[in-house]
């Protein structure tokens, strides 16, 4: 069964992301492949965070946070913040950023962003990721050729999955 759900899964190559996050003045971030709109009214985002990295520890008590939605030309970025762990290097100092709602760092270079508060948090505690809903309250959109989950494969990640 778990090659034909990797199966499935394959096919649909996601589109990659990069969520930032900020609490007490420390930063984080890191590339994720887990995220989609989980309500139409009113309007939400999820995103899954990865138990394994420094972002999640940052993040299960974040207010505000920042989906990057990783054009082609941004692999830059999702090399930077899919390799590298928050818990070794500032992935911040190594790029262009600035600051958004509540002191969230916003990604320059990045012409998607959707900025949200959270609204829930689902942590069934035998995933190996926390989901977090978002209430978007900044936005930007452009068309680009998104950077998919197949761009990537190759990539080596700051941390293993669990």
């Amino acid at each position: 069964m778990d090659e034909r759900f990797d199966d499935i899964v394959a096919l649909l190559d996601g589109a990659m992301a990069v969520v930032t996050t900020v609490r007490d003045g420390e930063r984080s971030g890191c590339l994720v492949g887990f995220h989609g709109q989980c309500s139409i009214v009113p309007r939400r985002y999820a995103v899954w965070l990865s138990r394994e990295n420094h972002t999640y520890r940052i993040a299960r008590d974040a207010d505000v946070f920042a989906v990057h939605f990783l054009g082609r030309e941004n692999r830059d970025l999702a090399e930077l913040f899919g390799t590298e762990t928050g818990d070794e290097i500032d992935k911040f100092a190594r790029c262009r950023w600035r600051e958004g709602p509540s002191g969230v760092p916003v990604l320059a270079g990045c012409e998607n962003v959707l900025v949200g508060r959270r609204t829930a948090t689902f942590d069934d505690r035998g995933n190996d990721h926390l989901c977090v809903v978002l209430e978007p309250v900044e936005a930007s959109a452009a068309s680009v050729t998104l950077l998919r989950l197949g761009d990537v494969l190759e990539l080596t990640p700051g941390h293993e999955p669990s």
